[in-house]
């Protein structure tokens, strides 16, 4: 069973991948994109049908209080597209502090401001994706 993990953000997409067994989660690509959102969805497609992704879990920014703001509103809306257009399961799996940790982890692996920079959002889809993987075991 392989998984895919998105973060979607109001520029680039975090993507990463699990391996096979769907026990770990690796970092993929950062996809830009300047919400074209047609162009975004075809390229998940790709990835999907590449990689022979069985499900998504699609990263769901709740504020801090769980209010569902216009960036969760969004990604509900980028969720249906998603299950509509490639007839798989899209979860939705909390990414509160996602982004914070991803770059803590990057820091402490002193990577460069720069390097930072282009990787963030598939660190963060990794972290995502490895959580929503960690809760299905228990």
């Amino acid at each position: 069973m392989r998984y895919l993990g998105l973060d979607l953000g109001s520029k680039t997409l975090g993507v990463s991948v699990s391996d096979a067994s769907g026990i770990l989660a690796n970092s993929y690509k950062v996809i830009h994109h300047d919400e074209n959102y047609d162009d975004l969805l075809s390229q998940v497609e790709f990835i999907v049908k590449e990689k022979g992704v069985n499900e998504i879990v699609l990263g769901f920014p709740k504020h801090l209080n769980n209010d569902v703001g216009d960036k969760a509103k969004l990604s509900i809306w980028f969720q249906k597209q998603l299950q509509d257009r490639l007839k798989i399961p899209v979860h939705l799996q909390d990414e509160r502090w996602t982004t914070r940790q991803a770059e803590n982890l990057l820091i402490s692996n002193n990577t460069s401001r720069k390097k930072r920079k282009q990787v963030i959002d598939s660190v963060a889809a990794t972290i995502i994706l490895q959580s929503y993987l960690d809760r299905r075991k228990k």
